[in-house]
């Protein structure tokens, strides 16, 4: 089962389980760049109030202005960005009682910094790095790498048959444009999947606005492993939608 989805900076925790929840992550790196997404900030909220919130944006430089796909985007100040995710993060998470972890992550990603100047790198590391801090062992390829169609849902669709996947996860977002056509004549079967909508548990009501790293922070790695495969155990894997 394969997810598709672009690289996020310690991604929200509703596309953390998405992820989660297949086995293999295409890494959507050749689409547009879009400033407003979160291709290179996250939302951080704090420990005890995530109602209290801030953008950790890394300043980014487009080479071909608007143009400029994900794979081309660069930090313009590779240094100071790192500065300021290690100050941010460990001024919001420093005195978590699973700070082990989150710093594992966070480590992680700062080791990128001296050795890339790409965007895309670091994001696609951050979100790594959560999923290995819970187990996750799934692959991950590039997309910038698969010959596919260019229509969106036809490009998706290829992606998941040239990668032999058995089903692909759609999210919320990606649900509301799918044309499932391609998918089925490829015969893979397109599978909704989105997080808890109503209810009262703290990490999945603010699951769609901040960092997963809060989630990591309020209950450990163990903890919240157990909780998104709770969820990913109830994808109706089977026929097409």
């Amino acid at each position: 089962m394969c997810a598709i989805h672009q690289p996020n900076l310690f991604p929200r925790l509703s596309t953390l389980a998405k992820l989660y929840a297949a086995g293999r992550w295409i890494v959507l790196d050749d689409v547009q760049f879009a400033r407003r997404d979160y291709q290179h900030r996250a939302r951080l909220a704090a420990l005890n109030s995530p109602a209290r919130q801030q953008w950790l944006t890394l300043p980014t430089h487009l080479p071909e202005r608007r143009p400029t796909l994900i794979s081309q985007a660069r930090l313009a100040d590779p240094n100071r960005s790192r500065r300021t995710v290690s100050l941010l993060i460990r001024q919001y998470y420093g005195r978590s009682r699973h700070w082990v972890a989150v710093r594992g992550v966070l480590d992680t990603v700062l080791d990128q910094f001296e050795t890339t100047d790409r965007v895309c790198d670091v994001a696609r590391t951050s979100t790594l790095a959560l999923l290995t801090a819970l187990g996750w062992s799934g692959e991950v390829l590039d997309s910038s790498m698969i010959p596919t169609r260019p229509g969106r849902s036809e490009r998706l669709a290829d992606l998941a048959a040239a990668t032999s996947s058995t089903h692909y996860l759609c999210g919320t977002g990606g649900w509301r444009y799918l044309d499932q056509a391609p998918f089925h004549a490829h015969s893979i079967p397109v599978l909704a999947f989105h997080t808890p909508l109503d209810t009262e548990d703290p990490l999945w009501r603010w699951s769609r606005e901040i960092s997963s790293l809060w989630a990591l922070s309020q209950i450990g790695p163990e903890s919240l492993a157990a909780m998104l495969a709770a969820q990913r155990d109830e994808l109706p894997l089977g026929g097409f939608t």
